[in-house]
């Protein structure tokens, strides 16, 4: 059959059809959806150093983040949401260097909320991470990052540092609440700073361990009233335990104020040398058993209650937005960080003693 030709007219108007739908032209910054209909698709368009600017709704799906440099920033943190329906696995996907993501939330993935793969220089500030089943905001084999002024609840653990030496990453300003632990490192040594967090209302308050794990700085913490019912439950099985610290040598834990945890306020490993990690300056009161060393006789037995699924964790309070004013330097500065008060984030959380 001969090929039809298509009048002459006829093409060009076509053409001129296909341009007036073509993709608009696409700058610095990319609004989602008024520009480009989906973070994905954003994000698939932009070009290194661009920002993405999400409006408020809904998106059902999940990010995957391959372009260097990228920004995701949402209009609004608690009404911009990416929902992973209990059927996506991560809501946040960070494959590439220097990527930020801000002022946002994520939830129901039956994995991570917001996971930086193997990167370096990524910034997570002002995220929602909420009943995503196995982490709220997790760093994997990640360096030279911050993960600031975030809330996590509804996870095996809120937060998460996993397998890197050197870290040089500050975990600084977060909330973690109705976890079964707030922040858990992993593997995690050499200028990893852990500064200023509340971590309280979970079944355990925080974790740090590692083979031999060295250069690790927790300092002003709120580590309380680790005894949450309404919590996921890890296979361990752990509660009402404050803060852990395993194979530990090196480190600074100071001005942390551990209480109300009704197993062990802190516990340190067996034949950890007490003069090679400072302990300094802390407030570790009213506890089941305020300070244990594993070796040192029987422990506090907490019972723990079953625990619930991470999609039946009560929805977050209403959490602050991110500043117009610029984020602050990604330096540790640990001097700024004192004992803190029980009233450590009040207006930020649910779970109170």
């Amino acid at each position: 059959m001969p090929a039809v030709r298509l009048p002459y007219v006829f093409a060009a108007v076509l053409l001129v059809a296909g341009c007036s739908s073509a993709q608009p032209q696409l700058g610095p910054e990319i609004n989602v959806p008024a520009q480009v209909s989906t973070i994905q698709d954003a994000v698939d368009v932009a070009q290194e150093g661009a920002t993405i600017v999400v409006s408020p709704g809904v998106y059902e799906e999940s990010v995957q983040v391959r372009t260097k440099g990228l920004t995701i920033r949402g209009a609004r943190r608690g009404s911009v949401i990416i929902d992973g329906e209990a059927e996506r696995a991560n809501g946040v996907v960070v494959a590439a260097e220097d990527v930020s993501v801000q002022n946002l939330t994520v939830r129901n993935h039956t994995s991570d909320g917001v996971l930086i793969s193997e990167q370096r220089g990524f910034r997570v500030s002002y995220v929602t991470a909420s009943n995503n089943a196995r982490y709220g905001i997790h760093a994997l084999n990640a360096q030279n990052g911050v993960i600031e002024q975030s809330y996590a609840s509804g996870a095996d653990a809120g937060f998460s540092v996993s397998r890197c030496k050197p870290c040089d990453v500050v975990v600084r300003g977060n909330v973690a609440e109705r976890n079964a632990v707030g922040y858990q490192g992993t593997n995690a040594s050499g200028r990893m700073y852990v500064l200023g967090n509340r971590f309280s209302g979970n079944r355990v308050g925080l974790t740090s361990a590692a083979e031999r794990q060295e250069d690790v700085v927790l300092v002003g913490n709120l580590v309380s009233d680790n005894d949450e019912t309404f919590s996921p439950a890890q296979a361990d099985g752990a509660f009402g335990l404050g803060m852990s610290l395993l194979a530990s040598t090196k480190n600074l834990v100071s001005r942390n104020l551990i209480t109300g945890n009704p197993g062990t306020g802190l516990a340190l490993s067996r034949g950890q040398d007490p003069a090679r990690t400072d302990l300094d300056g802390n407030v570790i009161t009213g506890n089941g058993q305020d300070v244990r060393y594993d070796d040192a006789g029987p422990r506090k037995k907490v019972r723990a209650p079953r625990g619930i699924p991470s999609n039946q964790v009560a929805a977050p309070p209403l959490q602050p937005e991110m500043p117009s004013d610029p984020l602050p330097d990604r330096a540790p500065d640990v001097e700024k960080y004192g004992l803190p008060g029980e009233d450590l984030f009040h207006d930020r959380a649910a779970v109170r003693a």
